[in-house]
């Protein structure tokens, strides 16, 4: 009991201090900006432009690495690092590198931009306080976090998207590099222990979909779960799903990514499901897609594009995505004053 308190306690201040944290590094990062800049980069919290989430190359609103000084990309780089685990951070920096291999593989000439590491776009929306409602989003080629505070408690950091292309670096310097095998590791770990009873269940369709369903829609809605229920597995296979559950939920920091597994277990663990689709084995040139379904969570990952070397994957939390309809209620009746 002692030491179920002490932990609260330690929570407690640990996350008092790291929102504390990032609402200080919003607000320099913003100060450091020029008024062009803000312009750009700063809007009201409730603006439309916060749910235009995406995950391909595009024009965006917000300021981008290429056009940021290095004090300015110092900060950018803290304000993201107090948001996500430090084996995220590493993967975010990762998969823009991969943009480097991306333009030699397409064989783009030299002053063709479409391919750019610098190209990742930082975007505030509110005002940073701990007195306030407000949010940030981190965007670019096969990056999103959309992060949304209330106060200096962040409450919601979905929808969250990682991305690899190749999924697999086949050659060159970077050759072997795999940044998203954990997702495919604990996807495959977890089909590979089900009986062949519970494949037929588990398995949805021969043939992978062609990108992950929700893709970049405002509400991530898939209608009636599929698959093989949580409850449906062995004690030795829930522990593998909620092991897949977690490379996705910790992909945030820990105090967060912990009250989100409470969120989850909350609503009941007998109410999750796993899917799958295509070919059950980590093949380059054979598509597989998973999916994890439940009353607050949707995970999807995807690997068919770019002879199946190519993966999509995110999470979304159903309740708090983009920072939920309650938080968006209560940012505006406060401005309504």
């Amino acid at each position: 009991m002692k030491k179920a308190l002490l932990f609260c306690v330690f929570l407690f201040i640990r996350v008092s201090v790291w929102g504390q944290e990032t609402v200080s590094t919003a607000n320099s990062f913003i100060a450091l900006l020029s008024d062009a800049q803000k312009t750009e980069t700063v809007f009201p919290f409730d603006v439309e432009e916060r749910y235009n989430f995406h995950f391909v190359p595009l024009k965006r609103r917000g300021i981008t690495f290429n056009e940021m000084n290095p004090q300015q990309h110092k900060l950018a780089l803290d304000l993201l690092r107090s948001c996500v685990g430090e084996e995220t951070f590493q993967k975010t920096k990762e998969i823009m590198q991969l943009e480097v291999v991306l333009k030699e593989l397409e064989k783009r000439k030299p002053e063709d931009n479409y391919r750019d590491p610098g190209n990742y776009h930082f975007t505030i929306f509110g005002n940073p306080s701990t007195k306030s409602i407000w949010g940030w989003r981190f965007e670019g080629h096969h990056i999103s976090f959309n992060f949304s505070f209330n106060r200096k408690t962040l409450v919601a950091g979905t929808p969250g998207f990682m991305g690899s292309n190749p999924a697999i670096v086949l050659n060159g310097p970077m050759s072997g590099k795999q940044v998203l095998k954990q997702e495919s590791d604990s996807g495959f770990a977890l089909i590979h222990s089900l009986t062949a009873g519970q494949l037929k269940r588990a398995i949805i369709d021969t043939v992978a979909f062609k990108d992950i369903l929700t893709f970049d829609k405002r509400e991530a809605l898939l209608g009636k779960p599929e698959g093989i229920r949580y409850s449906e597995l062995s004690k030795g296979q829930q522990s593998l799903m909620l092991q897949l559950i977690r490379v996705y939920v910790f992909r945030y920091r820990p105090d967060f990514a912990e009250k989100m597994m409470q969120d989850i277990q909350k609503e009941g663990l007998e109410n999750l499901w796993f899917a799958w689709a295509g070919y059950t084995k980590p093949i380059i040139g054979k598509g597989s897609y998973y999916r994890v379904q439940g009353p607050t969570l949707v995970i999807e990952y995807d690997n068919t594009q770019n002879n199946a070397n190519h993966v999509h994957s995110v999470v979304r939390d159903l309740k708090n995505d983009f920072g939920g309809d309650l938080l968006l209620d209560h940012y505006r009746k406060g401005h309504s004053h």
